[in-house]
C-alpha cells in the first residue's frame, strides 16, 4: 500500500499503535507502553523550549526507500515547515525513536541509516529509563549538536 491509501483508509483511523511501512508497502504496527508516550511528550516538550525557533512533532511520517518510517518525535526548523509538508521523503533536522522492548540494534541502524539518507542531521535514540544517545551521520556523539543543553537523561 502506498501512505496515502493507509491514512485515507476509514478503518485504520483510530489504532491505537504505531503504523509503518516495510519496503513491500505491508503495514507494520507497533503497540504503544505508557512510558513510551511518557518519553515521548517529554521530549517533545523538552525540544520546544531547547530549540524555540522550530518545532517540535510527534509521529512524523517519512517515506524511506523501505518503506514509510515514523519517528516517535521529530524537530525542524520553521523555515524547512514548507519544504517538509510538500515532500514526504525529506526528513526534519532531529528524528527521535523512543524504544521499545521490541526494537533490535539492526533495526534501529537500519532507521537511523534511512533518516540520515532523507537529510536528518541528528537521530536520538531514548530507552525506556529516559537515558538519549545522540548520533550524526558521523557517530555517536556526547551530545546533540543541535540542541546541546537537551539532557541526555529526562527524570
Amino acid at each position: 500500500m502506498q501512505w496515502s491509501e493507509i491514512v485515507a483508509d476509514p478503518a485504520l483511523k483510530d489504532l491505537p499503535y504505531k503504523i509503518e511501512t516495510n519496503e513491500y508497502g505491508q503495514i507494520v504496527m507497533s503497540p504503544h507502553k505508557r512510558i513510551h508516550a511518557i518519553w515521548q511528550g517529554e521530549i517533545e516538550w523538552r525540544l520546544r523550549q531547547c530549540l524555540p525557533r522550530g518545532r517540535a512533532a510527534p509521529e512524523f511520517a517519512i517515506d524511506t526507500r523501505l518503506g514509510t518510517k515514523t519517528p516517535d518525535v521529530v524537530w525542524y526548523s520553521k523555515d524547512k515547515e514548507a519544504d517538509l509538508l510538500a515532500d514526504q521523503r525529506l526528513a526534519p533536522e532531529i528524528c527521535v525513536e523512543v524504544l521499545s522492548g521490541s526494537n533490535t540494534d539492526g533495526e534501529l541502524a537500519i532507521k537511523r541509516a534511512l533518516y540520515f539518507e532523507a537529510g536528518a542531521l541528528e537521530v536520538w535514540l531514548c530507552d525506556n529509563t529516559g537515558a538519549l544517545r545522540f548520533h550524526t551521520p558521523e557517530g555517536e556523539q556526547a551530545h546533540s549538536l543541535l540542541a546541546p543543553d537537551f539532557p541526555r537523561r529526562l527524570a
